[in-house]
Protein backbone atom coordinates (compact mmCIF):
# COMPACT_ATOMS: atom_id res chain seq x y z
CA UNK A 1 0.00 0.00 0.00
CA UNK A 2 1.77 3.35 -0.85
CA UNK A 3 2.19 6.25 1.07
CA UNK A 4 -0.26 8.74 1.50
CA UNK A 5 1.03 11.85 0.61
CA UNK A 6 1.32 15.17 3.54
CA UNK A 7 -0.46 18.22 2.77
CA UNK A 8 2.89 19.78 3.06
CA UNK A 9 4.11 17.28 0.48
CA UNK A 10 1.40 18.10 -1.72
CA UNK A 11 2.19 22.04 -1.61
CA UNK A 12 6.01 21.31 -2.53
CA UNK A 13 5.27 18.60 -5.46
CA UNK A 14 6.53 20.41 -8.86
CA UNK A 15 3.64 21.09 -10.94
CA UNK A 16 5.42 21.65 -14.35
CA UNK A 17 6.89 18.97 -16.40
CA UNK A 18 10.68 18.42 -16.55
CA UNK A 19 10.94 20.21 -20.07
CA UNK A 20 10.81 23.77 -21.27
CA UNK A 21 8.64 22.66 -24.24
CA UNK A 22 5.60 25.78 -23.72
CA UNK A 23 7.45 27.58 -21.44
CA UNK A 24 7.79 31.65 -21.91
CA UNK A 25 11.39 32.77 -21.55
CA UNK A 26 9.88 36.60 -20.50
CA UNK A 27 7.91 34.63 -17.26
CA UNK A 28 10.96 34.06 -14.94
CA UNK A 29 8.88 32.63 -12.62
CA UNK A 30 7.54 29.94 -15.65
CA UNK A 31 11.16 29.34 -16.44
CA UNK A 32 12.63 29.27 -12.79
CA UNK A 33 10.39 26.37 -12.25
CA UNK A 34 11.18 24.68 -15.79
CA UNK A 35 14.97 24.85 -14.34
CA UNK A 36 13.61 23.14 -11.22
CA UNK A 37 11.98 20.52 -12.89
CA UNK A 38 14.72 19.44 -14.85
CA UNK A 39 17.30 19.57 -12.02
CA UNK A 40 14.45 17.56 -10.18
CA UNK A 41 14.22 14.94 -12.51
CA UNK A 42 18.01 14.77 -12.98
CA UNK A 43 18.53 14.41 -9.48
CA UNK A 44 15.62 11.46 -9.09
CA UNK A 45 17.17 9.37 -11.47
CA UNK A 46 20.61 10.11 -9.71
CA UNK A 47 19.27 8.73 -6.37
CA UNK A 48 17.56 5.58 -7.88
CA UNK A 49 20.46 4.53 -9.23
CA UNK A 50 21.95 5.10 -5.88
CA UNK A 51 19.53 3.14 -4.30
CA UNK A 52 19.45 0.54 -6.75
CA UNK A 53 23.53 0.05 -6.17
CA UNK A 54 23.40 -0.04 -2.16
CA UNK A 55 20.64 -2.95 -2.75
CA UNK A 56 23.26 -4.32 -5.28
CA UNK A 57 26.21 -4.26 -3.02
CA UNK A 58 23.97 -5.87 -0.08
CA UNK A 59 23.01 -8.80 -2.49
CA UNK A 60 26.60 -9.66 -3.51
CA UNK A 61 27.30 -9.55 0.21
CA UNK A 62 24.40 -11.87 1.35
CA UNK A 63 25.15 -14.23 -1.74
CA UNK A 64 28.66 -14.39 -1.46
CA UNK A 65 30.46 -16.66 -4.01
CA UNK A 66 26.54 -16.69 -5.92
CA UNK A 67 26.44 -13.76 -6.20
CA UNK A 68 26.68 -13.65 -10.31
CA UNK A 69 23.55 -15.63 -10.57
CA UNK A 70 21.47 -14.03 -8.00
CA UNK A 71 22.18 -10.45 -8.28
CA UNK A 72 22.01 -10.47 -12.02
CA UNK A 73 18.48 -8.52 -12.37
CA UNK A 74 20.16 -6.00 -10.10
CA UNK A 75 23.28 -5.19 -11.68
CA UNK A 76 21.32 -5.09 -15.18
CA UNK A 77 18.64 -2.43 -13.16
CA UNK A 78 21.87 -0.51 -12.51
CA UNK A 79 23.53 -0.13 -16.04
CA UNK A 80 20.19 0.57 -17.16
CA UNK A 81 19.64 2.79 -14.84
CA UNK A 82 23.67 4.50 -15.16
CA UNK A 83 22.32 5.90 -18.66
CA UNK A 84 20.24 8.61 -16.54
CA UNK A 85 22.22 9.17 -13.66
CA UNK A 86 24.31 11.89 -14.17
CA UNK A 87 23.15 15.66 -12.67
CA UNK A 88 23.76 17.41 -16.22
CA UNK A 89 21.89 20.92 -15.47
CA UNK A 90 19.71 22.48 -17.37
CA UNK A 91 21.35 24.79 -19.45
CA UNK A 92 21.88 22.68 -22.26
CA UNK A 93 18.32 21.78 -22.75
CA UNK A 94 17.24 25.28 -21.88
CA UNK A 95 19.57 26.66 -24.70
CA UNK A 96 18.70 24.19 -27.44
CA UNK A 97 15.63 23.19 -27.02
CA UNK A 98 14.21 21.39 -30.01
CA UNK A 99 9.95 20.74 -30.16
CA UNK A 100 8.93 17.15 -30.43
CA UNK A 101 6.96 18.38 -33.15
Amino acid sequence: MPTPESASFKAAKPTVAATFDGVDYDDNRALKAAQDAVIREQWVQSMMARLIREEMGRCYYREGVNHLEKCGHLRERYLQQLKHAKVKGYLFEQQNYQSKS
